[in-house]
């Protein structure tokens, strides 16, 4: 289906023409007439799959038909709430994209910025933007100190709920509803769908449609395979396998410790390969400048925590090494997702220790196939 079948608004569609947007996704294709059409939604797609496009592209469009009717108000309509400050900067830019030619205003509300940028953020919500993207932690901050005001929000959107539930953000996010008006549209997506999801959006939203894209299944394009190899090895074998290895352009390795993304980091640089980490020991600032570098292929090999595991859109990821099995199976899903994007293909290979292999048993059950396994031999010194 192409884009210019749903009937957006000249502006929309100029801007969409700008960046090269032709033909939806199928999550696009299916979420965007629910949600021109009224109705809560609850989606379920994997990362990569186009489903910011499914919430941003109706929301802006309803945003642009009311000002053109000269319904809109100086405050916010749009609030998308996220879990992480990264994924609250990619959905800002993408915003800037689809609106570039609209007039409907954005901004970004996430931790981590300075006493300048604070004083620049609280002018902004109180003169008013149409489309606010927070982190629930500065969001409530705000709210509490009266610079928000969603008193005439018509859209709340949740995305990456599952995360945001895994990381502690539920009472924060029913303290943030109580800001907002009763009668508004609610749009949820998950990347995976447990019960606790379930449960959480039968409090949220009202009689939803849903739109399920792959649950919990890594992208076709992904070779997945494992490593059985004990942690003693596992810094061997990651430089093994990457050591004049230079068909893999774009690498992102995910440790489940700060501690292991400096050791892996460390060695990589003593044996000249091109590399560098990210943890919550670097400032936002910082943590920016590595994935600017990173984006920008200024170097090769990106070490990280789960900080980035989901919403970064870096194109052209060859390979995804996990030095450590997840502990939650649907994070699996996540990191992976960072290669094989937009239909291509890309390498998952994953380290497994002893104590490890149950949880890639919970893997396999969850993506429902069998991940091949293979050992690493233990070199004698």
């Amino acid at each position: 289906m192409k884009f210019e079948e749903f009937g957006f608004e000249d502006g929309l569609m100029e801007s969409l023409g700008y960046m090269g947007f032709i033909d939806a996704t199928p999550i696009q294709e299916q979420a965007i007439p629910i949600v021109m059409g009224g109705d809560d939604l609850i989606g379920c797609a994997q990362t990569g799959t186009g489903k910011t496009g499914a919430f941003l592209l109706p929301v802006i469009n309803e945003v642009m038909k009311q000002k053109a009717k000269g319904q809109s108000t100086d405050k916010t309509t749009v609030l998308v709430v996220v879990p992480t400050r990264e994924l609250a900067i990619q959905i800002d830019q993408q915003m800037d994209g689809f609106s570039y030619t609209t007039n409907v205003s954005s901004m970004a509300l996430y931790g981590g910025t300075g006493g300048e940028e604070w004083t620049q953020t609280k002018n902004s919500l109180e003169d008013g933007v149409d489309v606010l993207v927070a982190t629930p932690g500065k969001l409530i901050s705000h709210l509490q100190m009266g610079h928000a005001d969603l008193s005439s929000l018509t859209h709340l959107i949740l995305d990456e709920a599952d995360r945001m539930l895994d990381i502690g953000f539920h009472d924060d996010i029913i303290r943030i509803i109580s800001y907002l008006p009763k009668e508004r549209q609610n749009l949820m997506f998950s990347a995976t769908m447990p019960p606790k999801i379930k449960s959480f959006a039968k409090r949220i939203l009202t009689n939803p449609k849903e739109v399920t894209m792959a649950v919990s299944k890594p992208a076709e394009g992904v070779l997945q395979a494992a490593y059985l190899v004990e942690d003693d090895y596992k810094v061997a074998l990651v430089n093994e396998l990457l050591t004049d290895k230079e068909a893999y352009k774009s690498v992102i390795i995910f440790a489940s410790t700060k501690k292991d993304v400096k050791k892996v980091v460390s060695s990589f640089r003593k044996n000249k390969l091109s590399a560098a980490g990210i943890s919550s020991d670097l400032e936002q600032s910082e943590r920016e400048e590595v994935l600017r570098k990173f984006k920008a292929k200024k170097f090769r090999i990106l070490v990280a925590t789960d900080v980035i595991s989901r919403g970064i859109d870096i194109k052209g990821i060859n390979l995804v090494i996990n030095y450590n099995v997840p502990k939650a199976p649907e994070d699996y899903v996540h990191r992976i997702g960072r290669t094989a994007r937009a239909n291509t293909t890309g390498v998952a290979l994953t380290f497994v220790n002893y104590k490890e292999k149950f949880g890639l048993k919970k893997i396999e059950q969850l993506i429902e196939n069998k991940i091949y396994t293979m050992p690493y031999p233990k070199k004698d010194d």
